[in-house]
């Protein structure tokens, strides 16, 4: 599959996308919107494939929406900009039954914000920062992140980043919970990497069930929980990385997990 504003790359069992419009930061026309959306249907099918890392080109990890690719545009529906466009790739990512670990190299503006709150784990070069800047231009929170942002840091905290349109430093996103780790920009590539040649190795049906699971914990009980729980643990224990597990442990050794 050809892209133009996305690079897309496979190798080791880790799929690596890149938003690719370095020029404006990274930001969002239509174009990349359909090409991440693409990206993801692939990493998702592609049984290679047992962890996404997401990140930026250059400076930024996504400005949002290219809002001069749209100036010109009249009276865009932005609904429909949302339905077709955003909405599919925070669904696809969330669905996905494969972790999605965010390499936030820079500024994560407005939806790219939410793209990077939408990932299963973030770790932050110290230069990085979010914001949720939709109030700036008399919009408000999309493609997710009314969602994911209370439940990260809380609902006043939400409240106030919002409607202030605060920019949040890769420190006090590491102290909000926004973030799993930030390090050194020169660190990054490296913290990155060994995060994903773990998960490339690990259990992957087991932690794509938890990562249902965990999705499904936000809107459940703890009975309708522990039931999903039941179902999730008969599905990994016929999985022939449990048995694998099960084998490596009784022999001594390490396991060698195939991801099935």
């Amino acid at each position: 599959m050809e892209f133009t504003c996305i690079r897309y790359e496979v190798e080791g069992g880790i799929a690596r996308i890149t938003l690719n419009r370095e020029e404006v930061f990274n930001a969002f026309n239509d174009a990349q919107s359909y090409e991440l959306q693409d990206a993801l249907k692939q990493a998702t099918r592609d049984e290679q494939v047992r962890v996404v890392v997401l990140t930026g080109a250059g400076k930024a990890f996504c400005s949002g929406q290219d809002l001069k690719a749209i100036a010109n545009s009249g009276q865009r529906s932005l609904s429909e900009s949302l339905y077709k466009r955003y909405n599919p790739i925070i669904r696809a990512m969330r669905e996905m039954p494969k972790p999605i670990i965010c390499r936030l190299n820079g500024v994560a503006a407005g939806a790219g914000c939410s793209l990077a709150l939408a990932c299963d784990l973030i770790v932050a070069s110290e230069q990085a920062s979010l914001i949720e800047v939709f109030v700036h231009v008399g919009l408000v929170l999309d493609s997710g992140s009314s969602y994911f942002l209370p439940r990260v840091v809380g609902t006043q905290r939400a409240f106030e980043l919002a409607t202030m349109g605060s920019k949040v430093s890769a420190a006090k996103a590491l102290e909000w919970g926004m973030v799993n780790r930030v390090v050194a920009p020169e660190a990054l590539d490296q913290t990155v990497n060994e995060l994903a040649a773990y998960y490339a190795s690990a259990p992957t049906k087991a932690i794509g069930l938890m990562k249902k699971m965990l999705n499904r914990s936000s809107y459940s009980d703890l009975n309708e929980m522990l039931e999903y729980e039941a179902q999730c643990q008969e599905i990994a224990g016929r999985s022939e990385d449990y048995r694998e597990g099960v084998t490596a442990f009784n022999e001594k050794r390490k396991p060698n997990f195939m991801g099935r």
